[in-house]
């Protein structure tokens, strides 16, 4: 009877949050810009657009529209998806959905879904596009933090738990300021609820990332998640993809490759992110590599919690910032200082025009 009225409660939540979402469309007219930034994905195609207001007056505010593709694979199903758990859900890390379309007419299938504008793309263009600067250390920590913080709500700050089931750093995007909020709520689930341990489901998501036990018996569970955070974890450790085809074989897989170097080894520097050009603690990397293999261990009982992780994440940045305190008494200069340099010149920058 509990369950029963509990999910009771998130219908009706999600009922009040749909009505709001309309509301949108009555106040504001949509406008579609396509432009050489849009890109296409298993769901369809993403633009940027603005909502102006219906009667002219106020400034226009930028927006990324998603458009369902009607042939895809992946369908209403994960639209409904994305529209009832961003209708729902809230958190500073978590992309805004800011409106929704739903029409069936002689023109066929449309469906849309209105986001906040995130003009700094996400982690994985940041990471992997040799065109843009190369993330500070500790700007990939306060990222990861970020998006740690983020599941934290799904896993534990809700009615109902929400396993995200895609973590990945291109569903990691960055507003202005590189403040990370996790998008792409299509795959998540309703964790279990009761005297149930898992959630049985199809397996999907994108190959490298899935936690090896999801994938052998597509039993869910929040340990999922961080099996994928872990993998995510070690790319921001290393600036590589999870895999990659063009590299010798023995490095192609990131995770395989990355257990010939372990934290405590006097090898270890060598698995780094060469871009980084040697400006980070190697003791707080050490504790992120060690934070990373709790997250991917096999027994998934014996991974951390998330909310643990944002923990570990906080200790990492105080650690950091405590080290660079240090330098700056003996040096008379400041590390910390000289990273929230390269955040200002980041921003500064514009390194994605709107």
């Amino acid at each position: 009877m509990k369950e029963k009225k509990k999910s009771r409660n998130i219908n009706r939540q999600r009922h009040r949050q749909n009505r709001n979402l309309d509301s949108v469309e009555e106040d504001h007219r949509l406008v579609f810009f396509l432009t050489p930034q849009d890109w296409k994905g298993g769901f369809g195609s993403v633009y940027k657009g603005t909502i102006r207001p219906a009667d002219g007056q106020g400034d226009s505010v930028p927006v990324a529209i998603k458009k369902l593709n009607k042939y895809g694979l992946q369908g209403h199903k994960q639209w409904l998806a994305e529209v009832q758990f961003l209708g729902v859900v809230s958190h500073p890390n978590l992309v805004k959905l800011l409106g929704y379309c739903s029409e069936d007419n002689e023109r066929g299938i449309q469906r849309l879904l209105v986001y906040e504008y995130m003009p700094n793309k996400s982690l994985e263009d940041h990471l992997f596009n040799k065109g843009l600067p190369a993330l500070p250390w500790k700007m990939r920590l306060e990222i990861m933090l970020g998006a740690a913080e983020g599941l934290a709500y799904l896993h534990g700050g809700m009615e109902v738990q929400v396993i995200y089931r895609d973590f990945k750093s291109s569903n990691v995007l960055l507003d202005v300021n590189f403040k990370p909020k996790l998008s792409d709520f299509g795959l998540a689930r309703e964790g279990p609820t009761g005297d149930r341990t898992h959630v049985s489901t199809g397996v999907v998501g994108t190959y490298g990332y899935a936690a090896p036990e999801y994938v052998e018996t597509g039993h869910l569970t929040s340990h999922s998640d961080l099996w994928t955070f872990g993998v995510v974890l070690y790319e921001i450790l290393t600036g590589r993809r999870t895999l990659e085809r063009n590299r010798p074989t023995i490095e192609q897989k990131l995770l395989d490759w990355v257990k010939q170097f372990p934290a405590d080894s006097k090898r270890f520097s060598m698995i780094l992110d060469p871009r980084l050009r040697n400006d980070y603690s190697i003791v707080s990397a050490k504790k992120i590599a060690k934070l990373a293999d709790s997250c991917l261990n096999k027994n998934p009982k014996d991974r951390p919690t998330m909310a643990e992780v944002v923990e570990g994440l906080k200790q990492a940045i105080q650690d950091l910032e405590g080290t660079s305190t240090s330098t700056s008494k003996s040096t008379g200069t400041s590390t910390s200082g000289s990273v929230e340099s390269s955040r200002s010149r980041m921003v500064n920058r514009k390194l994605i025009k709107a």
